[in-house]
């Protein structure tokens, strides 16, 4: 019997397996749905069939960075609950995908879902997470993951709040000195607390200076319908600056220095140590950073399972 994508497609949103897995499923049961369910449960792929439309928005966000000091990886895996993030194996298993992610050649998540799982290359990475949904017994997800790395220079990181937050920026320079890698690390905490967008002001998109000046000028307008229009533009200006240097890592204020901007810091530990520093690029991870939270309401649940 032909499997069509639309089979697949049924198979896979009635039992939260893979693609690929639901393919093999119902070619192996000749595309008979009820047998192909009970394939994936018996190969212990479908056990996120009952948790499929929970919601994860918890979890932990991981680095897992290279002996040489030039490249690390950031992931974040999530969990239905804050219980099972402080889990000792759920955290083991997302050091794992974090190593994962750092000697990975996929570029996208359905690549690297899709790829030989390290600990066991019978099992693909997303065959892997089954199992350990079946064990943890909630619904879990590998959300995403990015690698940064740089030839000449290091790369530091910092988790916040045991993984609430993570953070990876790499700094260009010759000198690999313990003043370096403290800056590097000094930088990651700085973009944990204050949540920069962009590096400096040279990566901020040309569409979103107009976007914020045309915002900024009728709000001006509407505050000052009196003044001339050379007064508004040095106010849009002055303004337009002010929120730059919110969103521009080295504009920002120094969090352990308040005197100093980012740069100057960066700056000073360059000239102790004798050598140039440069800001190249970060990535900041949030743990459910613009998804859905779980609202529990336990009186509704507790009703709920007694049949009220």
């Amino acid at each position: 019997m032909a499997i069509t994508a639309a089979m697949v497609k049924e198979l896979r949103e009635s039992t939260g397996a893979g693609m690929m897995d639901c393919k093999k499923a119902l070619t192996e049961t000749n595309g008979d749905m009820e047998k192909a369910v009970e394939f994936l449960r018996e190969k212990g792929l479908a056990a996120m069939a009952k948790k499929a439309n929970r919601i994860a928005a918890e979890g932990i966000v991981a680095i897992k960075a290279c002996d040489c000091g030039k490249a690390a990886a950031i992931v974040e895996v999530n969990s239905e609950t804050d219980f099972v993030a402080k889990n000792a194996d759920f955290q083991a298993y997302v050091a794992k995908v974090a190593a994962q992610a750092l000697d990975t050649k996929a570029e996208t998540l359905e690549a690297f879902m899709a790829e030989p799982w390290a600990e066991d290359t019978s099992l693909t990475v997303e065959q892997a997470l089954s199992q350990k949904i079946a064990v943890i017994g909630e619904k879990l997800s590998i959300r995403r993951f990015q690698k940064v790395s740089i030839d000449n220079g290091i790369v530091a990181s910092y988790i916040h709040a045991g993984g609430k937050i993570g953070v990876v920026v790499a700094l260009e320079t010759d000198s690999d000195s313990e003043a370096v890698k403290e800056c590097g690390k000094n930088v990651a905490m700085q973009v944990a607390a204050l949540n920069p967008k962009y590096v400096d002001r040279s990566e901020v998109p040309a569409d979103f200076i107009e976007s914020e000046k045309e915002i900024l000028k009728a709000a001006a307008k509407n505050e000052n319908p009196d003044k001339p229009d050379n007064i508004i533009e040095k106010m849009i200006i002055g303004r337009l600056n002010k929120e730059l240097k919110e969103v521009c890592l080295v504009d920002q204020a120094y969090v352990k220095d308040g005197d100093l901007t980012v740069q100057k810091y960066v700056d000073s530990v360059a000239k102790e140590v004798g050598t140039s520093i440069k800001i190249k690029s970060f990535v900041r991870f949030e743990t459910g950073e613009g998804m859905e939270k779980r609202e529990d309401d336990f009186a509704a649940e507790v009703a709920k399972q007694a049949g009220m």
